[in-house]
């Protein structure tokens, strides 16, 4: 009877244990499930950022949300999303709640392709917290610039945020630290400024509205802080296609080559004649630069800053150069502060990365005027010329009319090692313009009339420069594509070895 009862109890105790085996294999069997769930749901709300409502908004205002402007910038189907399932860690002001959390913080980071060519994006997400910076924001971001160094990519940033994020303090403000942010206004939709019109308001007393502090116009035309402005999220990410199909993907690699349709020896005659004879009339420079590149195109840098001095990219037989170049159409082509650091930073970028220089030199000097010493002309004047000196690429030059004074020297003449100079028939070449030079030269002289024809027929002609070897050529403006295009060819393999430095001393 015992024995029959232990059995009994002991088959009563292997049901129990297999009963409870069955319940564990069957709740291990529906975990996965439940973590699968969790993760669709995670994603899907990681896809609606800060919801349904806020995007509307954002339409409303007439922007795109951080993720369709990946979409329209990226190749289709290219995108490739990292860490969508970061939170942000703040615990303070009711931020640990459930609904203060969304996948992927209030940014969006990844990498994808633009024909075809690798980029790392991060597209910040006005949907959530106004896409302010937080730590984890900031760790997003952060990792994969690092990823991009790894890989030699270049990144790109869609800046659509209030700032920092003020619940988090000091940590958000530490991000800010290790990110750079790529600088695009949309007219009428962005601003950007350090201290907002009611923080101006309270400390100065002046009333001053979000357009008119940091605006679009504001930092397009004004203070150069931005470099282009578009009408809306559509024109801005198809320009910046266009503009990044310029650029080598990293300062390790070549200016990019793509197949060319224009011929390289093409002939251009109307640029023989699109000097005027007199030399106070102006014509514009924008016209020859069309007339020399690959297919009239030329994608212009700061087109509405500064405009005595244009800057941008090109192409010359498929290869992207830099084109630095004085309009006449405006203030005579003179340089003064704000062309001068404008075109300084723009050589710079172009010796960075690998990038041929042609400059268009029609320049009658610096800018005079008390405004212009005050504001320290000579200091910013001597960052064009340092930046042109220190420059390494190939550099290729081209005077068309005026070279006077100083500012001769500064764009990219021979003195700051040239690789090509040329002269048109042209160029004037000289201290200073004739009427000034025969007040000085010759003061209390009878005859100025013919002082002056003496020094035009001395001075204003490339002679001068050539006989010295100041420039290597005097070309007819008709053969300068053919010309500019065989000397990129022969410099394409150009090398110089500075001495070893820890970093240049520019004239900030």
């Amino acid at each position: 009877m015992a024995a029959a009862m232990c059995v009994v109890t002991a088959g009563s105790r292997l049901s129990v244990v297999v009963g409870g085996l069955r319940g564990a294999v069957r709740s291990l069997c529906s975990q996965p499930v439940s973590v699968n769930e969790r993760i669709e749901n995670k994603r899907n709300a990681a896809f609606l950022g800060g919801g349904q409502r806020r995007i509307d908004a954002q339409h409303k205002r007439g922007k795109l949300t951080a993720r369709e402007r990946i979409s329209l910038l990226l190749d289709p189907g290219s995108f490739v999303e990292s860490d969508m399932f970061v939170e942000h860690r703040c615990a303070d002001f009711g931020m640990a709640a459930d609904k203060n959390k969304f996948p992927g913080d209030s940014v969006v980071t990844g990498r994808g392709r633009i024909n075809g060519r690798l980029v790392y994006v991060f597209s910040q997400d006005f949907t959530v917290f106004g896409g302010s910076l937080s730590g984890a924001h900031a760790q997003k971001i952060c990792k994969i610039m690092d990823q991009a160094m790894t890989v030699g990519a270049p990144v790109i940033g869609l800046n659509d945020s209030g700032g920092a994020r003020i619940q988090e303090g000091v940590e958000s403000l530490a991000g800010y630290a290790d990110i750079f942010l790529v600088r695009n206004l949309l007219i009428d939709t962005s601003y950007l400024f350090i201290t907002g019109p009611d923080v101006v308001k309270s400390v100065t007393n002046e009333d001053v509205t979000q357009e008119e502090l940091g605006g679009a116009r504001t930092h397009t035309t004004m203070s150069g802080v931005a470099h282009r402005a578009f009408e809306n999220d559509v024109d801005a990410l198809c320009n910046l296609r266009e503009f990044f199909n310029y650029l080598p993907l990293s300062n390790q690699d070549p200016a990019p080559i793509r197949e060319c349709h224009d011929p390289s020896d093409r002939m251009v005659p109307e640029l023989d004649t699109i000097v005027p004879l007199e030399s106070t009339k102006a014509y514009n420079m924008v016209d020859i630069i069309h007339s020399v590149v690959d297919e009239r195109e030329f994608f212009e840098i700061m087109p509405n800053y500064a405009k005595n001095i244009i800057v941008g990219f090109a192409r010359m037989n498929g290869r992207t150069v830099g084109i630095v170049g004085n309009q006449p159409k405006v203030a005579s082509g003179c340089l003064d502060i704000n062309s001068s650091v404008k075109g300084a930073r723009f050589v710079r970028f172009c010796d960075a990365f690998n990038i041929p220089l042609i400059t268009f030199v029609d320049v009658p000097g610096f800018l005079p005027g008390t405004a212009q010493e005050y504001g320290g002309i000579i200091r910013h004047g001597a960052k064009l010329l340092y930046a042109f000196a220190e420059a390494t690429v190939p550099k290729v030059t081209v005077i068309t009319r005026k070279a006077y004074g100083g500012a001769y020297d500064v764009m990219s003449s021979k003195h700051l090692c040239g690789d090509t100079n040329y002269a048109w028939p042209t160029a004037e070449i000289a201290v200073m313009g004739a009427k000034g030079a025969v007040e000085i030269i010759f003061k209390g002289h009878e005859n100025v009339e013919a002082a002056q024809a003496e020094y035009i027929e001395k001075f204003a002609n490339p002679f001068p420069a050539a006989v010295r070897g100041f420039v290597d050529d005097i070309i007819q403006p008709s053969s300068t594509r053919a010309r500019i295009c065989s000397d990129l060819d022969v410099l394409a393999s150009k090398k110089v070895q500075h001495p070893w430095r820890k970093h240049a001393n520019i004239p900030l």
